[in-house]
Formats: structure tokens, sequence, C-alpha cells
């Protein structure tokens, strides 16, 4: 707190009005179903973004970023995409959002701080939105809802940043709605939100964020996968089961599942299959959580992750060695049944980014196999533990 004050008094001379901040965040199963309008599992973490702002007596937007040390310009009248702008887009885009809104705003001075950069892809550029939402909110006393707060930032992603919709609403909850204890379960066909109370798996556990800072490559891109003629078919392998977790569940008899989908390429059939099993996955995930049952949810993470690897194509070897190494670290036979320790890629990108939830026992393993991965990859990975965090708010 003090050294977002601290930095924002001495980069324009002037204390902050108001400062928030907001959580950053991972998806635990079911980011790429949005569009299918599916389920994502998300965790809001303790690596947190503040923002800073102060009232300025012009139209001049300032931002000023501490970390990266790096300082962008723009104003009210002529609010620009600008792609050497990068982070600084985020912030243009909220204040896009309440000016198309129709809400009245004057000149700011912004500061961002976050130890962790939005690179990494944690739920950091989201965090910077939702602090900054809640900044403006409060520094022009705007009379606008927690929905339309949302509202505004979701104006910003689609007509701004000309971002799809469907594949950040998880995103934007997780920020906004989050409760620390709990993960939060985005539902795309409801266009809702639930908690699901996870005290217990921290219970003599740990959750680990690993940057390995392999390079990303996107080997294919995954937009082209979101057409409605897809949607559709999914749609037809969808049964009604009351007795289910969220009331309805994909067929499970493979020869009408390649029925409906032959008329896909063989490439589009598999990564469209990875769909149908991640909601089985978010479903398993979310029952096992319910019931306390750590080994089940343990066993949804970890074919998640495979599924993903095999017929996503959303993995790379670096990642898959150490979440191999993971599930390793207890080498009892009996554990593939009932693993004490499971793990996935997450993150921005293709390949870089993975989590992990670990016995406190385990944890010296862990970084021994970090260490190995250095010397045989020749990448240095960041790790962060993590806990469960609220959403965004106001700090002063």
């Amino acid at each position: 707190m003090k050294a977002i004050n601290d930095a924002h008094e001495s980069e324009y001379e002037v204390a902050p009005d108001v400062v928030a901040k907001a959580p950053g965040r991972f998806h635990l199963i079911g980011e790429h179903s949005g569009f299918f309008r599916d389920k994502t599992l998300s965790m809001t973490i303790n690596l947190s973004v503040h923002i800073a702002v102060s009232r300025r007596s012009d139209s001049v937007l300032r931002f000023y970023f501490v970390q990266l040390n790096d300082r962008k310009k723009a104003n009210l009248s002529s609010l620009k995409l600008k792609k050497e702008d990068k982070w600084a887009n985020a912030l243009k885009s909220v204040i896009y959002g309440f000016v198309s809104s129709g809400f009245n705003l004057g000149g700011m001075n912004i500061t961002v701080y976050s130890d962790v950069l939005p690179s990494a892809g944690f739920g950091i550029t989201t965090a910077i939105k939702a602090a900054s939402a809640l900044a403006i909110r409060k520094l022009f006393n705007l009379t606008c809802t927690d929905m339309e707060l949302l509202s505004v930032i979701e104006k910003g992603n689609k007509n701004f940043l000309q971002l799809q919709l469907e594949n950040h609403l998880a995103d934007n909850y997780a920020a906004l709605f989050a409760k620390k204890d709990n993960f939060i379960l985005t539902d795309y066909s409801k266009n809702t939100w639930e908690y699901i109370p996870v005290q217990f798996l921290f219970d003599g556990r740990s959750v680990y964020l690993t940057d390995t800072k392999v390079p990303r490559v996107t080997v294919w891109n995954e937009e082209t996968l979101f057409e409605p003629k897809n949607a559709l078919l999914l749609g037809d392998l969808r049964e009604t089961k009351p007795n289910v977790f969220g009331g309805w569940a994909y067929i499970n008899n493979p020869t009408d599942i390649n029925e409906v989908l032959s008329e896909v390429s063989e490439d589009v059939r598999r990564k469209l299959l990875c769909v149908i099993y991640e909601h089985g996955n978010v479903v398993s995930a979310v029952e096992a959580l319910q019931k306390h049952d750590f080994f089940k949810f343990a066993r949804s993470v970890n074919s998640s992750h495979e599924s993903l690897r095999e017929l996503y194509n959303l993995s790379c070897p670096e990642t898959d060695w150490i979440l191999k190494r993971i599930n390793e670290i207890d080498p009892n036979l009996e554990n593939i049944r009932n693993p004490v320790s499971c793990g996935r890629i997450t993150g921005k990108g293709f390949g870089r980014c993975l989590y992990s939830i670990l016995r406190d026992s385990d944890i010296e393993k862990f970084q021994q196999k970090l260490q190995e991965f250095e010397k045989i990859f020749g990448f240095h990975p960041e790790c962060y533990r993590v806990e469960t965090a609220d959403g965004a708010c106001i700090v002063s």
C-alpha cells in the first residue's frame, strides 16, 4: 500500500485520491470451453495488482507501470488502441467502457503496481481492468452497480480491444466477485457464477504456480475452433440428466459421438472431443470438491491435462516433464488411482505455465525437480506459492 502511494506521488507530485486492488487468477479446468456455453472452474490468488488514481484538471490520461518503469499517455477525447501501448490498452479499454456507457469522466493520473507482470498470464491484465474500474467508479462517484461495472469491462473488451466475450467472462467474474477460501465456477450457458468452498483442499497441501519461462509458441489459432457449426455439433451431443451436476452431460457412446463429428476434419474432431471430456472433468472436479474428495479432484485435474496435451495440442515437452515428475514424487502404485498431488497446464499462451497442488511434505522434492529442470532444459522457472483471495476492492 505504501509502495504504490509513494510511487504515485513521486511520479505525479500528488497523492492518489483512490487506491484499489484486484487478485491474480488462474483457471483450474474448462477455460477453453466458454464459446461452447460450458463451465470454467477458476481460482483467484494473492498475487494482487494495485491501481492508484488521482484526478486532473484537464482531459489528459497518464499511465505509469512501476515495475516496468514504463509510461504512456492518452486523452479522453481520442482513445485509441495502440499496439505499442501494450499494458496501457487494458486501462484505456476500461475508460472507453465507461465513456461509451454514458458516464462522465475527467483526466486522470493512473499508477499500476504489480510484482507479477502481465506477460506471466496469471490473470494480471484482467486484475488491472477490475481494479481500475473500481478505482474510477470511486474517483468520480459514479452511480454504477457491480453488474454495470462488469458491463463496462465487457464493453471495453469487445468494442475497444476486439476480444471475444465468450473467452473472458470467467476472467471478469473471478476478478470482481471471487471470495477467499472458494473457487469460482462460471456457467457460460446461464452467464452466472457460484462459489465452490475449498478450504479442506489446503489442509496439509499447497498450490504452486510455475512460469517455466519456455518461449510461447502458438502451434494453432484457437479461435479457428470457435465456429457456430462446431457449437451446434456439440449441442447435438448433449442430453439432459437431472441427477448430474449442472443438469446435463454429453452422451458417452463413442459410435454416436463419431457419427455426429464425422463431418469435421480429424484435427477439429480431436479438439471437440477434448471439449467434451473437459466438461466431464469440470463436473467431476466440482462434485469431488463438494464431497471433500481430493483423490477424485486430483484425477480430474490430471485427466484434464492429459486431454489438453493429447487432443487439444496445447502443452509442450517441458511442461509435461514437470507435471510427470510431480506425479512421480510418491511412486506408490496405489496413487495412480488415488493421487496425492496433481497439476495441469494453465495461463496465457501455449505451453508455458502450470499449476500444481502438493502435500506440504513434498514441497522440497518439488523444488528439487525444478532445479533438475533448469539443468536439463536451461530455462529458469519462477515459482509462486499462492492462496485463494477475495475479488477486487477499494483499499483507500
